[in-house]
C-alpha cells in the first residue's frame, strides 16, 4: 500500500482527461457543423479550393443571369421598334392610296412620331434602350466572365440599330439620294415601302442573333447551376460533420467522462486503507 503515488488514480485521471478532450472536440464539431483544420488538414485544404470554386461559380452564374436580362431587355426594345416599323409600313401603304394632300399630312404626322420614337430609343448615349448605363443597340461586344477560372468568358454582341443605314434611313437621319423626291425620308417618299421592308428584315435578323446568344447563355447558366450544386455536395462530404455519427460519439464520450469521474473518486479512496491500518 502506497500513499506518495496513487497509480490507480493517475491512470483513471489520464483516461478522464483524454475523454474530456474528445468530448469537447465533439461538442465543437456539433456546434459548428464542420471539422477543424487539425481534424483533416489535407481534406480542409481540398475543401477551401472547392469553396473558392463554388463562390466563383456562383458569381459567374450571376454574371450570366445579368447578361440574359440584358439580352431580354434588348429584345423587348427591338420588339417595340419592329412594331413601329410595321406601323410605318402600313402608313406608307395608306399614303399611296386614294388620299388627299391633307390626308397625307395627317398620315405623315404619325409616321414622323414613329421615326422620332425609334430615334429616341436607339440614338447615342442618351438612348432609351439601355441596361445598367450601357446602350443596347450600339453593336458593342460585352466580354462576360462565365466561369470561376481565368479565360472562362464569352463575348456577347449587341445589335446595331444606331448607326446602320437600314435604320438610320427610315428614321430620317439622312437624305436618301436615290429617292425621286430627293427629300428627307417620309411617308410619301417613293422608296418608303422598300426601305421599311429592309429595316424590318434587318431588325428581325438582329433579334434572331440576340436570341441565339440568349439561348447559349441560358444553357451556360443551367450548366453552372449543376456544377455549383455538384461542387457543394462534394465539399460537404469533405468538410461537413456527419451529425448522426458525431452525436453518437458525443454520447459515448459523455458516458466515458462521467464514468471516469466516478472511478477517479473511487481511486482516491484507495489510500484511505493506510489510515485504517494506522487507526487499527
Amino acid at each position: 500500500m502506497r500513499i506518495n503515488n496513487n497509480t490507480a488514480a493517475f491512470n483513471v485521471w489520464s483516461s478522464y482527461s483524454a475523454n474530456t478532450t474528445k468530448l469537447q472536440e465533439s461538442m465543437s464539431r456539433l456546434s459548428t457543423g464542420v471539422i477543424k483544420n487539425t481534424d483533416d488538414p489535407a481534406g480542409v485544404g481540398i475543401s477551401e479550393n472547392m469553396r473558392s470554386d463554388i463562390k466563383g461559380t456562383a458569381m459567374a452564374r450571376n454574371n450570366t443571369e445579368n447578361a440574359i436580362s440584358m439580352m431580354q431587355t434588348a429584345d423587348a426594345w427591338a420588339q417595340k421598334i419592329s412594331d413601329m416599323l410595321n406601323r410605318m409600313k402600313s402608313l406608307a401603304i395608306e399614303a399611296k392610296g386614294v388620299t388627299s394632300d391633307a390626308d397625307k399630312t395627317n398620315i405623315n404626322a404619325e409616321f414622323k412620331a414613329m421615326q422620332e420614337e425609334i430615334k429616341r430609343i436607339t440614338d447615342g448615349d442618351t438612348a432609351a434602350a439601355q441596361f445598367n448605363g450601357e446602350n443596347l443597340f450600339d453593336a458593342t461586344s460585352k466580354n462576360i466572365q462565365i466561369g470561376a477560372k481565368d479565360g472562362q468568358a464569352v463575348d456577347v454582341v449587341l445589335a446595331d440599330l444606331q448607326s446602320t443605314a437600314a435604320i438610320s434611313t427610315v428614321v430620317g437621319a439622312m437624305t436618301i439620294s436615290t429617292l425621286t423626291d430627293n427629300d428627307e425620308f417620309s411617308v410619301t417618299s417613293s422608296s418608303a415601302i422598300a426601305h421599311l421592308d429592309t429595316a424590318i428584315n434587318y431588325v428581325s435578323n438582329e433579334r434572331a442573333q440576340m436570341a441565339a446568344q440568349q439561348n447559349r447563355l441560358s444553357q451556360t447558366r443551367d450548366g453552372l447551376l449543376a456544377y455549383e450544386d455538384n461542387l457543394t455536395s462534394a465539399e460537404s462530404k469533405v468538410r461537413d460533420v456527419d451529425m448522426a455519427r458525431e452525436t453518437t460519439n458525443f454520447s459515448k464520450y459523455q458516458v466515458l467522462t462521467n464514468t471516469a469521474n466516478a472511478m477517479l473518486a473511487q481511486a482516491n479512496k484507495l489510500s484511505q486503507g493506510v489510515q485504517q491500518l494506522l487507526n487499527f
